[in-house]
């Protein structure tokens, strides 16, 4: 790639973007005839034509559109601009994907700038969405680093790759869906005392006294008689619905599943208004009421949408922990934080639901509460030592912790959770999933052991020891984020091997004596 000149990048598969765009021409002479002929604008063809066009325009702005690069910069041309980036405005490129996490949906990749102002700007081309473009996807960028390596001056010769996990990526989703579940929070702590005057209003209601006017009338309760027409039950998460004859004293009410499996047609009722709403049907063999939503179960919505609102802040505060890290590194998982949640809402809800107003007014409840966060404080504790992140020099010097290889006074074989990222000889087809050491040479084996059934010796006099880093996004999600990642040469051709800190210590000790 070091002779590239020029790279051009132009949609792929044009043939149905511009069938798109003969529909939409069609559809715009559809709605200027139609507008013209009917002199109105509610008209469903007219309405048809529009969408139409509109989705020409769409697609005449995805097939116009093109991404060259040459000695010059990069140039971007669109159907309503164009513009040029020069190489020296340029610090890196790097690789963006999505729904990288996604099984159902295919990993779209694309390419963002590094500008040296800090700004970020995401090249519309070339794109990679299905597996057969990911040859030429990265043929396309090889090209565009090779060329700003000529004329440019890049901040690395590595191509960081930016996922939802990693270093680099953007946290806003986070901060809004954060800031969205707290606000619901907040609604819902709002109404716990509304909600404790309405249950309690209705629990000291009384039936109206004859005479009482029909205002006073809404704050006691009315009782009237009817007859159930029919019954319709539906599915669980629907409503099924009551329908009294002569639409007396209303058409039909919405009702359980079981409300409605509870009457049949014919059956002589009585009607318990409240608040000109209805709260009872009592017949002669079932009786449904309405649901009034208690304190307990507002405070325990609201202590709930908080306590899932912990996650996206967990996100956030992980990215913000590791801002320091090089774009690409994979970030500590949140899932430390998730025990975290769930530990604190084994205390918290039922907390909420038996004192949703009144939290500390004996010492049992002052106690419980204490007792609880002190809790959640030891497992933040926890949580946050082990979302830490290790560089490899620290776990080059951890050699007083060796983990499972390096157990003292250890005999006979140890199997090591490991694995080569590339297909070689002793690790055909990436059958490996651990390293055995001890009593042999070190060998690949594709399971925990005990013994060599299968295993493939390592030959380490080809290997040597490049160096140690964290995982990349560009290592694919199949590796632990926890593991790091030693950089060996084998014989000239590069191999990468992931394993857990500690493991890979012992493993690289291993290797080095014979790799000198």
């Amino acid at each position: 790639m070091n002779d590239v000149r020029e790279v051009i990048c132009r949609p792929r598969r044009r043939l149905p973007w511009w069938f798109l765009v003969g529909l939409g021409a069609a559809g715009a002479s559809l709605a200027a005839v139609r507008g013209a002929y009917r002199g109105t604008f509610l008209d469903a063809w007219l309405s048809i034509g529009v969408l139409l066009a509109l989705v020409g325009v769409l697609a005449l702005g995805m097939v116009t559109t093109r991404v060259s690069a040459d000695a010059y910069g990069v140039h971007c041309r669109t159907l309503l601009r164009r513009r040029s980036v020069p190489w020296g405005d340029i610090t890196g490129l790097r690789i963006l994907l999505k729904h990288e996490d996604n099984h159902r949906i295919p990993e779209v990749r694309r390419v963002g700038l590094v500008l040296c102002n800090g700004r970020r700007r995401l090249l519309p081309l070339p794109q990679c969405g299905l597996p057969d473009d990911r040859a030429e996807f990265d043929a396309v960028v090889d090209a565009l680093h090779a060329l700003h390596v000529r004329h440019g001056t890049p901040d690395s010769s590595h191509i960081p790759v930016i996922s939802r996990r990693t270093a680099g990526s953007s946290a806003s989703w986070a901060l809004v869906l954060c800031a969205l579940l707290l606000a619901g929070a907040g609604a819902a702590a709002w109404a716990v005392p509304d909600s404790t005057s309405y249950a309690r209003a209705w629990q000291s209601a009384v039936p109206c006294a004859a005479g009482t006017g029909a205002t006073e009338r809404r704050d006691c309760l009315t009782t009237v008689p009817a007859v159930i027409a029919k019954a319709e039950v539906h599915r669980p998460k629907q409503s099924s619905w009551l329908y009294f004859a002569d639409g007396r004293p209303l058409e039909r009410l919405a009702v359980s599943r079981e409300g409605a499996q509870g009457f049949r047609p014919g059956d002589s009722v009585e009607v318990t208004f409240w608040r000109d709403r209805v709260m009872k049907v009592s017949g002669a063999h079932h009786v449904w009421r309405e649901h009034v939503s208690a304190a307990g179960e507002m405070a325990v919505l609201a202590a709930a949408l908080a306590l899932t609102a912990g996650y996206p802040a967990a996100r956030v505060l992980l990215r913000l922990r590791g801002r320091r890290l090089p774009d690409g590194e994979v970030l500590p998982s949140a899932l430390p934080f998730v025990g975290v949640l769930v530990g604190t809402a084994l205390w918290l809800l039922p907390f909420c639901y038996r004192h949703p107003t009144d939290p500390f007014t004996s010492p049992a409840t002052t106690a419980w509460a204490a007792g609880g966060s002190a809790a959640t404080v030891g497992l933040f504790a926890l949580a946050w030592r082990a979302t830490r992140v290790r560089t490899p020099r620290a776990a080059a010097e951890s050699t007083g912790k060796p983990g499972r290889a390096g157990q003292p006074g250890a005999a006979g074989e140890v199997f090591v959770a490991a694995r080569f990222l590339e297909q070689t000889d002793y690790n055909p087809h990436f059958f490996g999933t651990h390293i055995v050491l001890g009593d042999g040479p070190p060998a690949v084996t594709p399971h925990s052991g005990p013994g060599r059934f299968a295993a493939k010796p390592i030959p380490v006099e080809r290997l040597t020891v490049k160096g140690v880093r964290r995982l990349r996004g560009s290592d694919g999600d199949t590796v632990p984020g926890d593991w790091h990642i030693a950089e060996l040469d084998d014989a000239g051709s590069p191999v990468r091997l992931a394993a857990a800190p500690d493991d890979l210590t012992r493993i690289i000790r291993e290797l080095r004596p014979a790799a000198g």
